[in-house]
């Protein structure tokens, strides 16, 4: 594929726009969408040790006793994160909307592993009729999405999505079709996951994903994998014109999504990034934007050798000269790989990110590698060239396991 100019009339309009109206995170930088925000923009990492766990969060501070022991850590922090959403977007469920026109998708890319873990000791030290009964309430993927429908009455379509580390991303295009197609006037939408357990680790370690250094290193010569990370993210999307009637505050719009799949190998990434840049020029389309329009790309950026090169190329492959003009940073660098809640609390990051108008950096980017020759935006923030009178757009890349490869397209309000 060949860069340059578009012919912006091949381009397909949403059918319907959508507002994001409300923002929630809690990530191994803190509680708060926020709180990420502005850490990353200081160059805080969240990654102690090799681990990118979520410190600050403790359950007791935001849920009681009976909440708490009735949901798994990746519920946990699902629910603290879309208590914030919720509260940002100033929704109140039955009079922002009818209930049964507001739809929960919360995607995770294990579900509650943790509790697995647990029950399975239980089991083998202990006896089955020791196990646990809310076993299977707590460790059931769509377990979070259940608990948030029921935390707010949201009584639209609700279920999870899976597709490993573009989850989050994935969640955010059904959701963003729920409304373009009439399902529902606003949805609340995200990722979770709490894999931080000595199963997952072990299992990631054994198959050589993670960092052995213990430190994330997105593009850069040294990287050698990522740091297992855990949190949560969830926005609030709204069909635009209802979410201007009602006088909701709105950040930005989801402009457009695009999705496609590898179909090459269960966990590398296709040589060259053709499934990755097939995504990128779907999300574009898409979105009714050309490639010249995108000020800002939030990388997948793992700090593994194959995917950070694979993504590279095919942002050069989607983007031509202009691919070495738009700044490319990868909040993993920062926060570690949060699995299923990455394409999530990525999205946010880089709707922060918009509308600022600044690329936070990638961390501990030093080293350049032979054909990794963008702008991946080391040691500091740099400010986003937005031409005057334009929004800022960007996108936000997402490639899971499996091949299967999500990108959304986001426009910071005026």
């Amino acid at each position: 594929m060949e860069g340059g100019a578009q012919d912006k009339s091949a381009l397909t309009p949403a059918r319907r726009r959508i507002a994001i109206t409300g923002v929630g995170a809690v990530t191994p930088l803190g509680v708060g969408a926020r709180t990420l925000h502005e850490r990353w923009l200081a160059g805080v990492s969240g990654i102690v040790d090799g681990v990118a766990r979520c410190s600050e969060f403790d359950p007791r501070e935001h849920l009681s006793v009976k909440e708490a022991r009735r949901a798994d850590r990746f519920t946990q922090l699902a629910i603290v994160a879309c208590d914030e959403a919720i509260a940002d977007a100033r929704l109140e469920p039955g009079e922002s909307y009818p209930e049964e026109r507001i739809a929960c998708i919360l995607g995770t890319g294990i579900g509650g592993i943790c509790t697995i873990e647990e029950q399975h000791v239980v089991l083998l030290e202990r006896g089955p009729e020791r196990v646990s009964p809310l076993s299977v309430p707590l460790l059931m993927a769509n377990a979070a999405a259940g608990v948030l429908s029921m935390r707010h009455r949201l009584r639209g379509p609700s279920f999870a999505v899976a597709s490993a580390c573009a989850t989050g991303a994935h969640a955010i295009a059904t959701a963003a079709r729920l409304i373009a197609y009439g399902d529902a006037d606003a949805v609340v939408v995200g990722g979770s996951e709490a894999a931080l357990s000595a199963l997952a680790t072990a299992a990631f370690a054994a198959m050589e994903a993670t960092s052995p250094s213990g430190v994330s290193r997105p593009f850069d010569r040294r990287r050698d994998g990522f740091v297992l990370g855990e949190g949560a993210g969830v926005l609030v999307l709204e069909d635009a014109e209802r979410a201007e009637a009602r006088g909701a505050r709105v950040l930005g719009y989801l402009r457009g999504c695009g999705m496609t799949s590898d179909a090459h190998h269960i966990t590398a990434p296709e040589p060259g990034g053709g499934g990755a840049a097939r995504a990128m020029e779907a999300a574009l389309r898409d979105a009714g934007v050309t490639r010249e329009e995108i000020v800002y790309i939030n990388a997948h950026g793992t700090s593994t050798p194959l995917n950070d090169r694979a993504e590279t190329e095919a942002i050069k492959a989607v983007f031509g000269e202009h691919a070495y003009r738009v700044p490319v940073s990868s909040l993993k660098s920062a926060v570690g790989h949060l699995l299923g809640a990455a394409g999530a609390v990525e999205a946010i990051a880089c709707l922060l990110a918009l509308r600022d108008r600044v690329a936070p950096p990638t961390l501990n980017y030093e080293e350049p590698d032979d054909g990794l020759d963008l702008d991946y935006v080391p040691r500091e923030p740099k400010p986003l060239s937005v031409p005057e009178g334009k929004p800022a757009i960007g996108i936000s890349n997402s490639f899971g396991f499996g091949g299967q490869n999500a990108v959304v397209c986001i426009e910071a309000a005026a």
